[in-house]
C-alpha cells in the first residue's frame, strides 16, 4: 500500500512537470539567417517591433494622403480652415469612416482619391486594432492587476499569474476605462472650443466614435480639427476594441464553462472506449489527456494525425517509441552555412 501511495503521486508529477514546447504566447516568431537563434517574444517587447511598425505606416499613410488631398484642396468642397491641416482631418475623417460630410470630395480625381484612401485606410485600422491598439492596453494590465491587489500582500509572481488568468477581463476593464475618458474629454473639448451645448457635444462624440458621422455637428474651427486628428482616430479605435474584448470574453466564457462540465461528468464505458487510441482495451494518461482535450475542443483529430505522421516520421525503427538515434537518423544535419 505504501509503494502504491508514493508510485501515484510520481507518475502524476511526471506528466505535470514534462518539459513541454513552448506556450503559444512564447513561440519564437523569427530566427536568424542560419535558423539557429530564435528572436522570442520577450526581445520583441522590448524593442516594440509591431508598434514601430504601425506608427511607420500610419505616418505613410498620412503622409501621402495629405500630399494628394491638399493637391487636390480646391477639388474638395465644404468648410475649411487651412489646406494642410483640412487634408490630414479629411485622412483621418476618411480612413475611420466617420465621413461628416463636412469635406466632400468634388471631381473625379478628388472622388478616385477617397476611394482608394478609404480601403487602404480600413486595412490601416485593422492593422493598428491587431498591433499597437492591444500592445497600448496590455501594458495597462500589470498596473492594474497591481492597483487591485496593492493592499494585499501580493507577490509579483502572484500578480502576473492573476494577469494571465483574468486577461481579458482586465483588458475590458481597462479599455472601458480609455474609452470613458475619450468620450468625456471629446464632449468637453466640443463644448468649449466648438461651442456646442452639452447634449449636441455628446450626441457628436457618440456619432463620431461609432462612426455613424451624421455630419450635422462636425469639428469646424481649426483647433477643432488639429484636436480631431488625434481623438478620432483614438477613440474610434479604442471602442472597436473594446468591443472586440467583450466578444472574446464571452467566447472564453463559454469555453471555461465547457472546461468545467468536461473534467465534472462522469466517465463512461464509452467514454474508454473513445479514448482508446491504440486499441490495447487499456487507457493510459497521454490518451486519457488528449481524449479531454478533444472534449474541451482544445484540439481536434485533424491536430492529432498531424502530429501522429510527425511521429511516424521521426521514428524511424517503428519501435513506437523516440530516442535520439531516431532523431539523427530522421533529420541528418543541416549542411548549410
Amino acid at each position: 500500500m505504501a509503494m502504491d501511495d508514493v508510485r501515484e503521486p510520481l507518475k502524476s508529477r511526471k506528466f505535470r512537470r514534462c518539459r513541454s514546447a513552448p506556450l503559444a504566447e512564447h513561440v519564437p516568431l523569427e530566427t536568424t539567417n542560419t535558423g539557429s537563434v530564435p528572436v522570442t517574444e520577450s526581445i520583441f517587447r522590448n524593442l516594440h517591433p509591431s508598434f514601430r511598425k504601425v506608427g511607420i505606416f500610419l505616418a505613410f499613410y498620412l503622409g501621402i494622403g495629405t500630399i494628394c488631398f491638399y493637391l487636390v484642396r480646391n477639388q474638395i468642397k465644404g468648410e475649411k480652415t487651412n489646406g494642410v491641416l483640412d487634408a490630414v482631418y479629411f485622412c483621418i475623417v476618411t480612413m475611420t469612416t466617420v465621413g461628416y460630410g463636412d469635406l466632400v470630395p468634388n471631381s473625379v480625381l478628388s472622388k478616385l482619391l477617397a476611394c482608394a484612401f478609404v480601403f487602404t485606410g480600413m486595412a490601416l485600422v485593422g492593422l493598428i486594432l491587431s498591433k499597437a491598439a492591444d500592445y497600448l492596453v496590455e501594458k495597462q494590465e500589470k498596473l492594474l492587476a497591481k492597483a487591485l491587489h496593492m493592499h494585499q500582500k501580493v507577490g509579483h509572481i502572484q500578480v502576473l499569474k492573476d494577469v494571465e488568468t483574468n486577461s481579458l477581463k482586465y483588458k475590458c476593464i481597462v479599455a472601458f476605462i480609455l474609452l470613458l475618458v475619450l468620450i468625456s474629454a471629446g464632449t468637453i473639448f466640443l463644448a468649449t472650443v466648438e461651442k456646442l451645448d452639452l447634449v449636441d457635444a455628446f450626441y457628436c462624440v457618440c456619432s463620431t466614435i461609432t462612426t455613424l458621422g451624421y455630419g450635422d455637428k462636425s469639428f469646424s474651427t481649426q483647433a477643432g480639427r488639429v484636436f480631431a486628428i488625434f481623438w478620432i482616430l483614438t477613440s474610434t479605435i479604442c471602442l472597436a476594441q473594446f468591443f472586440l474584448y467583450i466578444a472574446e470574453l464571452n467566447s472564453q466564457s463559454r469555453q471555461r464553462a465547457l472546461v468545467k462540465w468536461v473534467l465534472s461528468r462522469r466517465t463512461t464505458n464509452l467514454d474508454l472506449e473513445a479514448a482508446d487510441l491504440d486499441g490495447d482495451g487499456v487507457v493510459g494518461a497521454a490518451e486519457f489527456i488528449i481524449y479531454k482535450l478533444k472534449e474541451m475542443g482544445k484540439i481536434s483529430q485533424e491536430d492529432i494525425r498531424l502530429v501522429m505522421e510527425e511521429f511516424e516520421d521521426l521514428d524511424v525503427d517503428q519501435s513506437g517509441t523516440l530516442s535520439i538515434s531516431d532523431i539523427v537518423l530522421a533529420q541528418p544535419p543541416s549542411t548549410e552555412k
